[in-house]
């Protein structure tokens, strides 16, 4: 017997407070301080932007890391309903991984707390990413609930370990961290993109997400640069021939994103555009093209304006109280 389709809302009602996917603001700043990152290394940018921008994204994320983590146990269900809600849960993902991406940004200038940090929000990632998995597991999850939020706790969070721990000088972890995330992008990620093939529209609050598709191929590509310290082959090619394919299906959904009203939703574009921002240096380093150093800068100040962008209307947003969620 067939099951009955499901209409999902074109809505969804989200509780009051800070909610999981707030942390993409902090996601997204990190994102942004990592390109900056890299331009520095290519000695085209003073590294000096890059440090303000990691110290920027520290205030935000422990800002609303404090606010969170007080404020769940208040709400019904407490930790065991936002572990399992349909919604929200894999964002609470991005907590421990901008903790990694705090401690890679902290590396060169103390490595041993780096180090030290990045160990303890790696693990922190990986095993929220089983407990997560195992939920879905075992609570019966529906395909129409599935959005690409779903990627962020095993694939985000293995292929940024194995990027911060090729920088910390462990390659055998890094190897085995980007297995992690590499396997769970090619078992997750497929089942998201049936999906959005073959199953209704997502509701319109979560369609930013559709973003976060972009995201999981320049991830892996600057995980595979990392851990063969910049080696381009095959393997490097493949990678991102997929990403200028996910970056041209971005460019075909600029008309749903124009239909879509400002929300913090919309922090799901930064992040995944910032790594594949950081993902074209590395091209543009690698095939040094006439004017180059022209292509990095024009890269880096649309990935920059575009994320003022986002910070710019969210302060709007805040001022007028129409940012955070409200009681329903």
């Amino acid at each position: 017997m067939s099951r009955p389709a499901i209409h999902l809302p074109t809505t969804i009602h989200l509780p009051a407070g800070i909610t999981p996917n707030l942390f993409g603001i902090s996601y997204g700043l990190a994102g942004l301080a990592g390109c900056w990152t890299y331009a520095a290394l290519l000695r085209l940018v003073p590294g000096a932007v890059a440090d303000v921008l990691y110290v920027i994204t520290a205030v935000v994320w422990l800002w609303l890391l404090v606010g969170y983590v007080s404020d769940v146990p208040r709400r019904p269900g407490g930790w065991a309903a936002e572990l399992s809600d349909p919604v929200q849960a894999p964002f609470v993902s991005l907590a421990p991984i901008v903790g990694m991406l705090l401690s890679i940004g902290l590396m060169p200038h103390a490595p041993a707390a780096g180090r030290w940090l990045f160990g303890i929000f790696a693990a922190a990632s990986i095993v929220l990413a089983g407990w997560l998995t195992g939920q879905w597991i075992m609570g019966g999850l529906d395909l129409d609930r599935l959005h690409p939020g779903y990627v962020l706790p095993a694939v985000a969070g293995g292929l940024i370990a194995a990027i911060g721990a090729a920088l910390a000088g462990w390659p055998g972890l890094a190897r085995t961290f980007f297995g992690l995330g590499l396997v769970s992008w090619l078992l997750i990620g497929s089942i998201i993109l049936a999906r959005l093939y073959f199953r209704p529209p997502l509701p319109t609050q979560l369609q930013p997400t559709l973003a976060i598709d972009v995201a999981p191929p320049a991830l892996a590509g600057l995980a595979y640069l990392a851990i063969t310290r910049g080696r381009v082959d095959a393997t490097a090619f493949a990678l991102a021939g997929y990403t200028l394919l996910t970056a041209l299906v971005q460019v075909r959904l600029v008309g749903v994103y124009r239909r879509l009203r400002f929300t913090p939703g919309f922090w799901a574009f930064a992040f995944p555009y910032a790594a594949v921002a950081t993902f074209v240096l590395h091209w543009l380093a690698y095939a040094r093209p006439p004017g180059y150093q022209i292509w990095v800068w024009v890269v880096l100040l649309a990935i920059t304006a575009f994320i003022a962008a986002l910070a710019a209307e969210t302060t709007a947003a805040l001022a007028r109280h129409r940012f955070l969620p409200q009681p329903r």
